[in-house]
């Protein structure tokens, strides 16, 4: 056990007897500390609380309410169609959270926060979303215990795959609609897609990354495959958005048919996590044979272990997998393993601008060995 370990054991028995913690808190050198720390515990028990404040701010319309600046609560309340006594309510809260700022008169404005929320619809629709699974983790033990594969994100992500039809199917739609710009703007960080030829996203839904894909390289070739009730709404969308004639949509499922070759590039947006690993092995495998040797694969997910974004990959998305029923965070090092093993090579994790969102890797199809 190094001295650092020792070193922390040590520490936590200290810190868990109430007397040290009452000596802590009173003591000028160690006050502050004390204070910060028990702050963060109780903000870990009151995370639901901040969570639907920062909802009942999106439902009201309040950010886009306070977008060209300060406004009387008598307003806010107009606005958000709340009583006087509930809009400020809600000012207070979102001001202690810094999602709005209290300004000379009486008025508010966007806080530091809020003012990074304003007009981002994905966030939005992120947290809206959050219903379905604070529904499945009222019981968050059943979750880890694996008692809950039917509840409500189960369904809400099954009828996105294409196991349905109807509102639930638009859903999925929207919300995967609203949230890809994001992820997006971190894949074109990484790569620069004029460097290809011909671009296939597996997996791709209704053509939202390839639509944004589009802007970003003119010249570029596209192709969706994906199951074929969602690639028949891929192909409307796509002929919707203009795109119709430059992009080829093929029905199937990466589990039990091979995409189509012909790419030099192929993107995984957001498809890995959700899999188990012997499908994401399926995954890999199909790709690769796909690819010509050189091909290039992309893969833009969250990941486990991002520097500075720990509890996004083992605690957010942790819990969110198992509620849905299948999937994990993956590491790094684990997703390099697992490219390599389906005959991928230069591997490359490129530097996350917004671990957050989502980190980017890049692999190159390995050629084919001779028997």
């Amino acid at each position: 056990m190094g001295w650092r370990a020792v070193l922390g054991d040590w520490r936590n028995r200290l810190v868990s007897r109430p007397g040290f913690r009452r000596f802590a808190k009173a003591f000028p050198l160690t006050r502050a500390k004390a204070r910060a720390e028990a702050r963060a515990v109780f903000d870990l028990m009151a995370g639901f609380v901040y969570t639907q404040t920062l909802l009942a701010c999106i439902e009201t319309g309040l950010f886009e309410c306070l977008a060209d600046g300060p406004q009387s609560l008598d307003a806010i309340a107009g606005h958000a169609g709340l009583p006087r006594e509930g809009a400020q309510r809600l000012a207070e809260a979102a001001a202690s959270l810094d999602l709005l700022e209290r300004r000379s008169g009486g008025r508010y404005a966007l806080g530091r926060l809020g003012a990074a929320l304003a007009g981002e619809t994905g966030l939005a629709a992120m947290t809206r979303h959050h219903a379905l699974l604070y529904h499945d983790l009222q019981d968050p033990l059943a979750v880890l215990r694996g008692e809950a594969r039917e509840g409500r994100l189960a369904q809400f992500w099954g009828y996105g795959r294409g196991e349905g039809v109807g509102g639930r199917t638009d859903a999925y739609s929207e919300l995967m609609g609203a949230t890809l710009p994001m992820v997006s703007e971190e894949i074109f960080a990484a790569i620069d897609l004029k460097r290809y030829r011909q671009l296939l996203d597996v997996g791709g839904g209704e053509g939202a990354f390839l639509i944004e894909a589009a802007r970003q390289a003119p010249r570029l070739n596209l192709a969706l495959f994906d199951l074929p009730a969602v690639a028949d709404r891929a192909r409307q969308r796509l002929e919707a958005a203009g795109l119709g004639a430059r992009a080829a949509v093929h029905g199937g499922s990466f589990l039990t048919d091979q995409p189509p070759a012909g790419a030099d590039l192929i993107s995984l947006v957001r498809i890995v996590h959700d899999h188990d690993d012997e499908d994401v092995m399926t995954l890999l495998r199909a790709c690769r044979a796909a690819l010509a040797p050189g091909g290039t694969l992309l893969l833009a997910e969250p990941m486990a272990d991002a520097p500075g974004a720990a509890p996004m990959g083992e605690a957010y998305f942790g819990f969110y997998l198992a509620a849905m029923g299948k999937g994990r965070p993956r590491s790094a090092p684990e997703l390099i393993a697992m490219l390599e093993a389906a005959g991928f090579e230069q591997v490359r994790l490129h530097p996350p601008r917004m671990a957050l969102i989502a980190s980017v890797m890049t692999a190159r199809a390995a050629p084919d060995r001779k028997s």
